[in-house]
């Protein structure tokens, strides 16, 4: 039985299949983005003056549905800027996460800190997309790529200037890391039960790279659980549900960042 990551990948190919015929990877080139210098995440998540958190913008998720469907953009993303943010994640997918460009688009411009574009990248025009419409940090997930096609994507990445964050969410997946990679992302939660388990993050931590940035990413709804992980020897947190699913987002990232502060 396909598990929800294998109809994403799935779906994802199709997509790309479709938008190699309507746009060339010379068009994407092209782009006023393009030959634009990224904004480094990995100096903005050690920056002393924001808090290490990648605040996520996304409107649904396959599992539960719309989240927050009519969440301003500007607004959400100015305000995960203005209270210490120190990169934001926009999901791209549209089929299930109900993202697209035009929502990357106005996160693009309304932020001076880095922006990671989320989505599923199978393939190498989607790095060469990335590129294009403005993104800093490209997201590859090793649950869904193997050591080889990482490799190859990341080297490309590297080339025309993205920095990389390779999810993982097991041990076995640590041999798919190579020296393109710039921040590691431990999921706590299990792609294929969507269980969240800490503890395991903090074992999968002990086998890092420690020339790596180390993300904790998922499962993360309270303050102390970023203390827990930080002392455990995370560097950043990528969390989006947590103030997504409320209805004035940025102002709940704000009070998470007061108590952080206290």
């Amino acid at each position: 039985m396909k598990t929800i990551l294998d109809q994403i990948v799935e779906k994802k190919k199709e997509e790309v299949s479709f938008k190699k015929t309507d746009k060339s990877i010379n068009e994407l080139i092209d782009n006023e983005y393009y030959n634009q210098k990224s904004k480094s995440s990995k100096n903005s998540i050690l920056d002393p003056n924001k808090n290490g958190i990648i605040a996520e913008f996304k409107r649904k998720s396959p599992s539960k549905g719309f989240i927050n469907e009519f969440a301003d953009v500007k607004k959400v993303v100015s305000d995960y800027e203005k209270f210490g943010a120190s990169v934001v994640s926009v999901l791209t997918d549209e089929h299930f996460f109900g993202g697209n460009f035009d929502i990357f688009s106005i996160a693009r411009n309304n932020l001076t800190i880095p922006i990671l574009r989320k989505d599923f990248i199978v393939d190498p025009y989607q790095v060469h997309e990335t590129k294009a419409i403005g993104a800093d940090l490209l997201l590859l997930i090793a649950e869904c790529l193997d050591k080889n096609e990482i490799l190859d994507l990341a080297s490309l990445a590297k080339e025309i200037g993205l920095e990389i964050l390779l999810e993982v969410h097991s041990e076995d997946q640590l041999e798919k890391l190579n020296d393109c990679i710039d921040l590691i992302g431990v999921n706590n939660r299990n792609l294929k039960t969507f269980e969240v388990d800490l503890e395991k993050s903090k074992q999968i931590l002990k086998q890092l790279p420690e020339n790596k940035i180390k993300i904790a990413e998922s499962g993360i709804y309270d303050t102390e659980t970023i203390f827990d992980l930080k002392n455990a020897g995370f560097e950043g947190f990528l969390i989006g549900e947590n103030f997504m699913k409320e209805p004035n987002p940025g102002k709940a990232f704000e009070e998470f960042t007061q108590k952080l502060k206290k």
